[in-house]
């Protein structure tokens, strides 16, 4: 009896936490939009991904990674034609919780131990 309390102790304490939702397939494809801080200044860009390739519109301007799925919720992208070093690395990104239309995800460039978090919306 007296190792069952602690293990019932556990599982409630356990059971009480809520584990984000996760339903990273639903954004593998598709047309989306980020924003992003920089300097200051707000500025989105939208991309279109399909499952191995993504296209990103910046500014005007278009750029195409390619995509390596390492599961349903983590992939790595690399540009395909880069214009410098810094171009050149892939980044790792990790979807940590989806919703009915936006995922939250972690990402840093690969090699690097500094994560950044943003949140995607699903335009299409």
């Amino acid at each position: 009896m007296k190792k069952i309390i602690p293990f019932a102790f556990l599982f409630l304490l356990y059971s009480c936490f809520e584990t984000p939702e996760r339903k990273c397939a639903d954004f593998k494809t598709g047309t989306f939009k980020f924003e992003l801080e920089i300097d200051g200044v707000k500025k989105s860009t939208t991309f279109v991904r399909t499952e191995n390739q993504e296209i990103d519109f910046f500014e005007g301007k278009s750029d195409t990674s390619s995509i390596r799925w390492i599961n349903d919720c983590e992939y790595v992208i690399q540009k395909i034609n880069p214009k410098n070093q810094a171009e050149k690395k892939a980044v790792s990104i990790k979807i940590l919780s989806t919703s009915k239309d936006s995922y939250t995800f972690e990402f840093n460039v690969v090699g690097n131990a500094e994560k950044q978090i943003g949140t995607v919306v699903k335009l299409k």
